[in-house]
Formats: structure tokens, C-alpha cells, sequence
């Protein structure tokens, strides 16, 4: 299967109905949630995986395209996985600085990025933002200039942009990019993008803030996080403070706890 209208057949021909419910129900789909709108054909996530790791390598970027614009929330996620899988495969240490490699890698980010509002449910943007954008942040590129190289302020406009966004689901992105950046050593994004979003009033965004500072303190330093906690934990919401410090003992959780907002 090359081609997006045989991947959506074969996709279209697993609907399981009971599960399809199941997980309209789990993904908020009904009127006035954050899914609002979403259809599923019924498909579970290794099911998925199974039907990426079918078609291989040979999906042109123009037939990805089509899955991220199917109005199934299983096609576009198999979709993503696909660029993921991709993405990874030309982010091998030797092809690091390689400059085709390079330019394939970029050419990958502007198609996610071009259809990031497709990925527009949680699964969706923590199962491809850290592995194509967030690996992309850290990797040479041409983006921004004509030679190879970091780019980094033009990476982090980028980034900002994102975070900027009326968007909930370019939002996360921006904050969930940053699991990669993190373990691969790199602090300073997820504290850029935890202080931005840090008063966000969607509980979804509470979550991924929390989350990405505890990866960050797990995975770099949690000194690091101690410090973060220090400036901002009478402040947070509670979720994100929660999520933050969950790999902290019992004892060191209840402290910053009772320091955190009471409400």
C-alpha cells in the first residue's frame, strides 16, 4: 500500500464499532469538548502502528498529506506516524549532517507544521510533536538561512509562534516538543515554554506544562526543577504543580504542595 486512498480502505475496513464509542467517549468528541467534532473509525493505537510499519517507506509526502487531511482521527494519526518514522530514519547519527538529509527533515516539518491544526487531539500531537519538531529543535538545518546550521533563534520564532497561537493543539505542540529537548540533555526550551504557558487556562495545558517539567527535572537535573518550583510554584495551577513533581518522594511532594495556590 502506497497510496493514501488504499492506506484509508484497509484502515476503513478494521472499523470496529464498540470501540469506536469507547473512544469518542475517552477522547471528549461530544458537543461543547475538546474534540468536538472528531470522527473514529474504532481502531486502537498498535492496530495502527501495525498498518505504518505495513506500508513502509515508500508513501510519497504527497499521499501523507492526504491521510492528515481525512476527517478519521485514526488515518491522520497514521498519518503523523508515518512522518515520524520517517523523520527518525534521517535523523540517524549519520546523517546528522548530512545536507539532503537535512533538507528532507526540514521539508517534513513545514508538511506537520503546515497541517498541525489536523493533529487536534491530545494523542495526536504528544505522539509526533516530540519526535519530529522537538528532535528537529536540537538537529542542523537549512531553516531560517542558505548553509547548514543550528538556527536557533529562528527555531525558537518558530516555537513561539506556535505558542502563540489561538490554537489549543499548536499550543501543545510548543510545550510537548519539548520531552525530546529534554532528554536529549536541552533544559532550556521546556523552562522558555513552561514560564509562557504557565497561567493557561485549559486543564489540558496544565497537564502537558506539568508533565514536560517533570521529564525535564527526571531527565537533566532536578535541581533544575527545584529552582523552576521555587519562582513559580505559589502560582501555578495546582494540576501542573501536581504533574511537575510526581517523581519527588512523598514527604518533598507534600511541601511543595502546601506551597503551591490553595485553589
Amino acid at each position: 500500500m502506497t497510496k493514501a486512498q488504499e492506506i484509508i480502505d484497509y484502515m476503513e475496513s478494521l472499523r470496529n464499532e464498540e470501540q469506536r464509542q469507547i473512544l469518542m467517549r475517552f477522547f471528549k468528541t461530544a458537543p461543547g469538548e475538546y474534540g468536538y467534532g472528531d470522527e473514529f473509525l474504532g481502531i486502537k493505537v498498535p492496530q495502527t502502528r501495525a498498518v505504518v510499519k505495513m506500508v513502509g517507506e515508500e508513501v510519497a509526502l504527497d499521499e501523507v498529506r492526504k491521510l492528515l487531511t481525512s476527517p478519521w482521527h485514526e488515518v491522520r494519526l497514521c498519518g503523523l506516524l508515518i512522518l515520524v518514522k520517517r523523520f527518525e530514519r534521517l535523523s540517524k547519527k549519520r546523517l546528522t549532517d548530512d545536507e539532503d538529509a537535512a533538507r528532507r527533515r526540514d521539508e517534513i516539518v513545514r508538511l506537520y507544521l503546515e497541517h498541525a491544526e489536523r493533529a487536534n487531539n491530545w494523542d495526536l500531537v504528544d505522539l509526533s510533536a516530540p519526535y519530529i519538531l522537538g528532535h528537529w529543535l536540537l538537529l542542523p538545518t537549512f531553516y531560517g538561512g542558505k548553509t547548514l546550521g543550528q538556527h536557533t533563534d529562528e527555531k525558537r520564532k518558530l516555537v513561539d509562534e506556535l505558542a502563540a497561537s489561538p490554537n489549543l493543539w499548536r499550543q501543545r505542540m510548543s510545550m510537548v516538543c519539548t520531552w525530546k529537548t529534554s532528554q536529549m540533555g536541552d533544559p532550556s526550551w521546556c523552562m522558555r515554554y513552561a514560564e509562557i504557558h504557565l497561567h493557561h487556562p485549559h486543564d489540558l495545558m496544565h497537564k502537558a506544562v506539568g508533565w514536560m517539567l517533570r521529564e525535564m527535572g527526571k531527565r537533566v537535573s532536578m535541581e533544575l526543577l527545584r529552582g523552576f518550583l521555587r519562582r513559580y510554584a505559589h502560582e501555578m495551577p495546582r494540576t501542573t504543580l501536581r504533574y511537575a513533581i510526581e517523581k519527588m518522594s512523598m514527604e518533598e511532594r507534600r511541601e511543595w504542595m502546601e506551597k503551591g495556590k490553595v485553589i
